[in-house]
């Protein structure tokens, strides 16, 4: 390391602190993962402000619940509040799973976090669905973790893979005869469906991992949350349909395509899709942080005839799922 001092500037790292003793402001920052000996949290996330709306409007009108501070770190707006007298952190992860996986490492670096109740909008992939149906799924997969790759020039139809892919392949049929709900995995045009590579503590190298399981308890609060939230109409039009369980699939697009869709039904058997739930489930597993994930419909990822209507049915939809949130965080309450 350059041991040369600029004239106007002396540094001293020391403990992780860094200081300014010359020619700057004194500003200390402590970085890495901290521990925590007080209480923990439900942490309450949303991805972006419509599904906020509805989690903070409900709060508000709630004698029970209550926004008591609020904390911000990296811009990312923590606010730390309790319901029915358990603490709560409620904040907006941002949309996208690179935003997902940030924020939520965040919150548990910053924060002694004991469980996640996630909810979001997400298009439909199960035909059966409308927008303002709410589904808890069960698992979560990447549906864009991928080789794209190029035509095979002497053999139409097929495309020339890497071989490390082609070690993929050949691994399948013995992960799908061990698991039920392994993918039936087959390529999109020239898409070709992989796994993100996963490690955390325990685990001697990073392992292929096909999709990201939500806490047995809290998808039974939520079996029994369902039980308990009276009909919700969805703008007047219909009655939502809730249910726990089935698959989700999340990737970095905002999916509009009839074909990908009915693509995603084959492969994953999802039932909604959307770009942040399994960056979610991910940093839940590395952290060993319980989580559940309710999403609300509110278009059908390509499946209408026309234009998408997620921004007719974002806020409504977000309004549903809340009251399965708060319904669920009632369960939680009294465990």
């Amino acid at each position: 390391m350059s041991q040369k001092k600029h004239p106007f500037l002396a540094k001293v790292v020391f403990a992780g602190v860094f200081v300014c003793l010359a020619g700057c402001a004194t500003r200390t920052a402590s970085y890495g993962p901290k521990s925590f000996d007080e209480p923990g949290y439900t942490a309450v996330v949303v991805a972006y402000a419509p599904e906020m709306k509805g989690v903070l409007d409900t709060i508000e009108a709630l004698p029970d619940a209550e926004i008591t501070d609020e904390r911000v770190y990296k811009g990312v707006k923590f606010k730390l509040g309790t319901y029915k007298g358990e603490p709560i952190l409620v904040y907006a992860t941002g949309m996208s799973i690179a935003n997902a996986a940030m924020s939520m490492q965040m919150a548990f670096d910053y924060f002694p976090v004991k469980q996640v109740v996630y909810m979001g909008i997400a298009g439909a992939v199960n035909p059966e669905l409308h927008p303002g149906d709410v589904v808890v799924p069960e698992r979560w997969y990447y549906h864009d973790e991928s080789v794209y790759s190029n035509p095979d020039p002497e053999n139409p139809g097929e495309y020339i893979l890497p071989d490390y892919y082609r070690a993929f392949l050949q691994e399948q049929p013995a992960r799908k005869a061990a698991d039920p709900n392994y993918p039936d995995y087959k390529p999109f045009e020239f898409v070709h469906p992989d796994e993100v590579l996963v490690i955390k503590e325990g685990m001697e190298k990073p392992q292929d991992t096909a999709y990201f399981s939500a806490t047995p308890r809290l998808l039974e609060a939520a079996e029994r949350a369902i039980g308990k939230v009276p009909p919700q109409m969805v703008l007047k039009e219909r009655e939502a349909k809730l249910y726990v369980g089935g698959n989700g699939v999340t990737g970095s697009i905002f999916q509009d395509n009839r074909a990908y869709r009915k693509w995603e039904r084959e492969v994953f058997n999802a039932e909604v899709t959307e770009m942040e739930s399994a960056a979610v489930g991910q940093v839940c597993y590395i952290n060993d942080v319980d989580w559940v994930i309710i999403r609300a419909i509110s278009d059908l990822a390509g499946g209408q005839e026309g234009v998408n209507v997620e921004n007719v049915y974002d806020v409504p939809a977000s309004i549903v799922g809340a009251r399965l949130l708060f319904a669920l965080l009632d369960e939680l309450a009294v465990e």
